[in-house]
């Protein structure tokens, strides 16, 4: 530290540590010492490490946890607008994704559901959630539905490859599809799943996606960590 110079402490500190994060010294997950180890490891009070931990928690960089301590911020999943499947855009990115299916099976139709998969209320249809992870940290919770006859699905099928990828797999050709974007506070019960705070912001997507003959084929509500996910898209001006 340059005690001599006009830059304030805590913010030379947060820069230091900055470096390291960024130059993979401290890699994501890392945790930190706490306040008082890392005061005394560099000749600073305590209110002078505090100042700086939470300039990079501000940024992003580092993330408090009740009960764990200052984490080192896993990097952002950025993902571009393109008809792909989370797994895929995953795998492609080397993030190791990983699927735990939380049900698979029949259920009837909602209004909406069955208004975006072309069929009367009550009808039958598969019902997929999921909760998709990028090595150890959740990351998003996935709900799909699809037309009852569609596809065979299991859940091993589910656990080892991405919906989309199945789909193809089995033939269905994927063509064009509608897509929102959205932002609201997770529910107790995602929060729980995503291993947040009730009330955490978290980004949404629904998406109805159409084969080549221009039928529904799927109808996805997926809720997505805000501090881990973000999309990317190019504007082209006509």
């Amino acid at each position: 530290m340059d005690r001599s110079s006009p830059v304030p402490l805590y913010y030379q500190l947060a820069r230091q540590l900055e470096a390291a994060v960024q130059a993979g010294e401290l890699a994501p997950g890392t945790r930190l010492e706490n306040e008082l180890e890392l005061a005394e490891r560099c000749g600073l009070s305590r209110p002078t490490v505090r100042q700086a931990i939470q300039h990079l928690v501000d940024r992003g960089l580092l993330v408090r946890k009740r009960g764990v301590g200052t984490q080192v911020v896993l990097s952002e999943i950025r993902r571009p607008i393109e008809l792909t499947s989370l797994h895929d855009d995953l795998a492609a990115a080397g993030k190791d994704p990983r699927t735990e299916v939380l049900e698979l099976g029949p259920a009837p139709a909602d209004d909406l559901v069955a208004k975006e998969l072309g069929v009367p209320p009550g009808t039958e249809v598969t019902r997929i959630r999921r909760t998709r992870y990028t090595g150890d940290e959740p990351l998003a919770l996935l709900t799909n539905y699809l037309p009852r006859d569609l596809i065979d699905l299991g859940v091993d099928d589910l656990t080892r490859h991405g919906l989309y990828e199945l789909l193809r797999g089995s033939g269905v050709n994927l063509r064009v599809a509608n897509q929102s974007i959205g932002a609201r506070a997770a529910t107790s019960a995602e929060a729980r799943r995503l291993d947040e705070r009730r009330g955490v912001p978290v980004l949404t997507m629904t998406r109805t996606a159409f084969d080549d003959k221009g039928g529904a084929v799927e109808y996805g509500c997926h809720v997505y960590r805000a501090d881990r996910y973000s999309y990317s898209l190019t504007l082209v001006e006509r």
